[in-house]
């Protein structure tokens, strides 16, 4: 199923500012917190997508992308779930929860999110991971499987991320009694308030950890080496970011996985240049190709394709030839390959060659007609207009 506009998730026109996304954000977390609507699938689906979408939407850059690409320019669609993928419910309360201020999911009267065995304690995150992807042409032409070695925190493999020697060397925090969060009450002129904020004993994990791990020392990960395949969508530029979701550091004690962000960077082609979506070839001809006219081959992505010149082509006339660009990355359509005809003039001529055109330069044929005169001009004088 096709994802929604992220703008229509939250009901908001595209020049939306930073803030109105923030509260439109609020006002659908609130309509479909797990809490207010125990039991409802569609409920947590909806809560899902509008923290999806003000993760986009919320973020500069990713907004951009967004704004430009569509899905396709944050990975999701084209690769086959690698990229996006969704987001999880503890994603979402590790990542948006100072939205609220203080504990999430303690809005308007209801609790916070108790969904599992999560409660009200902290989960930790591992950090993003960033790296370069370098493509030829061919391969953006095409999309393309790359694998990739990558250093990174990877889960402890003796404790399994827990931190812990073994099973019994976890107890339950004494001081918040394993919620992860403790609750303080300040009398005010306005009467009493009450703050929640992480356990300062066992960090908000609500477990503390008696035997350390002796591979880890207690931490749950190690630094380690994976081989990740990247599935790279056909169409995608320079500069474009990719995202895989869980493929960055590991988090500490069981937490969760950072993502692994991908820059695409275009190798130059030997002789094609690209222009969004187009290529741009310059053809070289002799004097007589172009006046008696010929059949050439020009370069495209995946090899070579003929050209019929007509005779008397003008140098600076474009040949088009259809559909031998580079494919949209939203899958509208595929650019065109663009061919600028110019024509060579010798630098230096024998004696025969300098004899015949000494013969020819009088004759009225090789003289320019004044209507080309006036066309030639005018183009000359629109690159000043």
């Amino acid at each position: 199923m096709a994802k929604r506009d992220y703008y229509e998730v939250l009901g908001l026109e595209k020049n939306a500012s930073a803030d109105d996304i923030k509260k439109a954000y609020r006002k659908k977390a609130i309509q479909f917190h797990p809490d207010k609507n125990p039991g409802d699938k569609q409920a947590e689906e909806n809560f899902k997508e509008a923290a999806e979408a003000y993760d986009v939407l919320s973020d500069p850059q990713k907004r951009q992308r967004y704004d430009q690409f569509g899905h396709a320019g944050m990975g999701g669609a084209a690769s086959g779930g690698g990229f996006g993928g969704g987001m999880s419910m503890d994603d979402i309360f590790s990542q948006f929860g100072d939205i609220f201020g203080g504990h999430f999911g303690g809005f308007g009267g209801f609790g916070g999110f108790s969904g599992g065995s999560r409660g009200g304690r902290r989960v930790n995150r591992g950090s993003d991971l960033r790296v370069k992807v370098k493509l030829t042409l061919k391969d953006i032409a095409n999309g393309v499987e790359k694998k990739i070695k990558v250093k990174k925190y990877v889960a402890c493999s003796k404790c399994n991320g827990s931190g812990a020697e073994d099973d019994h060397s976890k107890s339950t925090c004494s001081t918040c009694n394993g919620s992860g969060v403790v609750t303080r009450i300040t009398n005010t002129i306005l009467g009493q308030m009450q703050t929640q904020s992480a356990c300062p004993t066992c960090g908000g994990e609500g477990k503390i950890i008696t035997h350390k791990c002796s591979v880890c020392a207690g931490e749950g990960i190690v630094r380690d080496e994976e081989v990740i395949t990247i599935n790279i969508p056909a169409g995608v530029a320079e500069g474009m970011q990719l995202s895989m979701s869980g493929k960055g550091n590991a988090a500490r004690r069981g937490g969760i996985n950072g993502d692994l962000l991908i820059l695409v960077e275009e190798e130059p082609h030997p002789e094609l240049i690209r222009d969004e979506n187009d290529l741009l070839y310059n053809l070289l001809l002799s004097f007589p190709q172009a006046a008696l006219g010929d059949t050439v081959e020009v370069p495209t992505i995946d090899g070579k394709a003929k050209v019929k010149i007509d005779p008397g082509t003008q140098p600076g006339k474009v040949l088009r030839l259809r559909n031998k660009g580079l494919p949209s990355v939203n899958s509208y359509g595929t650019g065109d390959l663009l061919v600028n005809v110019s024509v060579y003039i010798p630098e230096t001529l024998s004696s025969a060659e300098k004899e015949t055109l000494t013969k020819l330069k009088d004759e009225a044929n090789f003289q320019p007609k004044k209507s080309v005169k006036d066309k030639i001009f005018s183009k000359f004088r629109n690159l000043f207009d």
